[in-house]
């Protein structure tokens, strides 16, 4: 066809179509292979943390090209394409995940543990659609071996616990102490004092090391020092006296290294007998000194 033969309108629609027809048809994943590859190379930290898997990443990219500018199949092209963003993908999964090891290397908390295999598995997830899963086992054996190894630490400070306990519950037997409605009661009997008097005897001084043993190891424990006597003599004497001797055993226990803030006493002379004043035997039972653990501090019970 003659140019000079068409009208100017025709003329300019056949060079608008010619024009057309030298642009090349985009391919859309190609077109977003590339923009993904491009932001994630503008991240320093992948560049940083995962150069290897950029530069897989870059050359699957350049293959999808090469293919789409040799003429080949929209298919393979679009296949290719697919590979390199997924290859960008592993890149900037990979970067995070390394990111978070180094974040986390100096953290000794279960919870960044966790944390770090969550970001490990994540990165693994993207990597198994090219790759063999051989790595994500062996995070997940070592997330287990972690596991196993937390979990025996505790059961080792259980076991110390409970020893400790099965100790502190041996002192208190040794100490015949018994459970009662106050608390657990350790009494000691008035053959640890001379006769009308306050002074420990040596058998006293023993059971106090014992006694103080148990308080010092247990700091939350409070004990009221509590004294008594029989109904001999004036009810004025047995008050002092039973004043006398719980203030001798506060004492001693204060001596032995108890601090004073974990004890409180009172005296109560005569009254309250747990036994009857009219045998030898009912008195020598209220003739006492009752140290009492309120039970919803000692958190132990005697056996």
């Amino acid at each position: 066809m003659n140019a000079r033969l068409l009208p100017p309108l025709s003329l300019l629609t056949l060079l608008v179509l010619g024009a057309c027809a030298s642009v090349p048809e985009r391919n859309v994943a190609l077109d977003q292979a590339r923009s993904r590859l491009a932001a994630v190379k503008a991240q320093p930290q992948t560049a940083a943390l995962a150069a290897d898997e950029l530069t897989q990443a870059t050359e699957a990219l350049r293959v999808a090209e090469a293919a789409r500018a040799a003429g080949d199949s929209l298919s393979r092209v679009d296949h290719l394409a697919y590979l390199a963003k997924q290859r960008t993908v592993i890149a900037e999964e990979t970067a995070n995940s390394r990111a978070a090891q180094a974040v986390t290397a100096s953290a000794a908390t279960e919870r960044d543990r966790l944390r770090l295999a969550m970001r490990t598995r994540e990165a693994d997830a993207a990597q198994g659609k090219l790759a063999a899963s051989e790595q994500a086992n062996i995070d997940k054996t070592a997330a287990l071996a972690q596991a196993d190894a937390t979990a025996m630490a505790d059961r080792d400070r259980l076991a110390r616990r409970e020893a400790q306990v099965d100790d502190l519950q041996g002192q208190l037997r040794e100490l015949n102490a018994r459970q009662t409605d106050r608390g657990l009661v350790v009494t000691l009997g008035d053959l640890l004092f001379s006769s009308g008097q306050a002074n420990l005897q040596p058998e006293g001084q023993r059971s106090m090391v014992k006694l103080a043993d148990f308080m010092k190891r247990n700091p939350q424990q409070r004990a009221a020092v509590e004294g008594y006597t029989d109904s001999v003599g004036s009810t004025a004497f047995n008050q002092e006296l039973s004043d006398r001797r719980a203030h001798a055993v506060l004492d001693s226990l204060v001596q032995s290294g108890v601090p004073a803030a974990q004890l409180s006493m009172q005296a109560f002379g005569e009254s309250r007998p747990v036994a009857s004043n009219t045998t030898a035997s009912g008195r020598q039972m209220n003739r006492r000194v009752e140290v009492v653990f309120a039970s919803q501090a000692a958190g132990l019970t005697a056996k």
